[in-house]
């Protein structure tokens, strides 16, 4: 997560080309030898659906088209810029990055989602940017289940020079996040990233398992967890917002990170989750690399979505 530049809008455009090739497309083909017509239209309503844009996000766009009163002859990049404009205004009210209070020390960040969303990666990714500017982290490696992530983030507290607080697999995730916490408040360090497990096999298991989480937290700091981040792979589509759903009725998410956008012709979930939820989206993810997780910016995602340059 670093300030966007000219190669960080260069990565999302090539990050995003599958989705815009998509969305290319689907309007070309809605437009060819045809007016923009009420069928036309219903046609690219169609596309947004299809592109993962989601049903409310689609008919806001297609509505936006309409208002503009386009002329029989407008051309499919005519049709791109308005679509990526009225995009961008749907985005831009949830284009929020993570900011930290100073006051909290630490400022306490429960990390939730289901497994393979990139949620480890994102902590450690999260660990780097901050660490970069000279802020204490510390991470907490309470996905205890997964001797894996466990390790994955010794690798990444390393990369990031962030303090991480493990023990052995099977631990009490919930007395580990406790000793985090407290280590924390020793340590004086500016941040608290709490790794979590992510199964969703047994919804009731995990709602007890991160309520307990946040029942021992507050026996520390009463205001704590401060944010509870949903890490959501954009490579699922429709399924982000179904685990959108779950997540916030097992804890009360405060924001998103929406990972693995390079690659996917399904970025346009972005969209229908901002339509849908209004919860802000803190940083998406275009890469493996340490820095390629970087604040959203509602924009740039929007030209890049539509195959735009920004």
């Amino acid at each position: 997560m670093a300030d966007a530049g000219h190669s960080w809008v260069a990565r999302l455009g090539h990050g995003l080309a599958k989705s815009a090739a998509k969305l290319k497309t689907g309007i070309g083909a809605a437009l060819t030898d045809r007016r923009l017509d009420a069928a036309t239209l219903e046609d690219l309503e169609e596309t947004l659906i299809a592109a993962d844009l989601g049903p409310g996000a689609a008919a806001k766009l297609t509505e936006a088209l309409r208002s503009a009163k386009f002329p029989p002859e407008t051309s499919e990049r005519e049709l791109r810029e308005a679509l990526a404009e009225a995009a961008a205004g749907i985005l831009a009210p949830i284009a929020k990055p993570l900011e930290l209070n100073p006051a909290l020390k630490p400022q306490v960040v429960l990390v939730v989602g289901v497994n393979g969303t990139g949620k480890t990666t994102t902590i450690g990714k999260l660990a780097k940017f901050y660490g970069d500017r000279n802020l204490r982290v510390t991470v907490a490696a309470c996905d205890t289940f997964r001797a894996a992530a466990i390790d994955q983030l010794k690798i990444w507290g390393e990369r990031a020079g962030a303090q991480v607080v493990a023990a052995a697999p099977g631990a009490d995730p919930a007395a580990l996040a406790y000793d985090a916490l407290a280590q924390s408040k020793r340590d004086s360090a500016d941040l608290l990233l709490i790794d979590t497990a992510g199964r969703l096999h047994n919804k009731a298991d995990l709602m007890g398992e991160l309520q307990k989480i946040a029942r021992v937290l507050k026996k520390l700091d009463a205001s704590a967890p401060h944010d509870v981040l949903l890490v959501l792979d954009a490579a699922t589509g429709q399924n982000a917002i179904a685990q959108t759903d779950v997540f916030r009725e097992l804890v009360q998410v405060t924001g998103l990170v929406v990972t693995k956008l390079d690659g996917s012709a399904k970025g346009g979930v972005l969209v229908a989750l901002a339509e849908k939820f209004a919860l802000p989206v803190h940083a998406i993810g275009v890469g493996e690399g340490a820095d390629d997780l970087r604040p959203f910016e509602a924009r740039a995602f929007a030209r890049a979505l539509l195959g735009l340059d920004s």
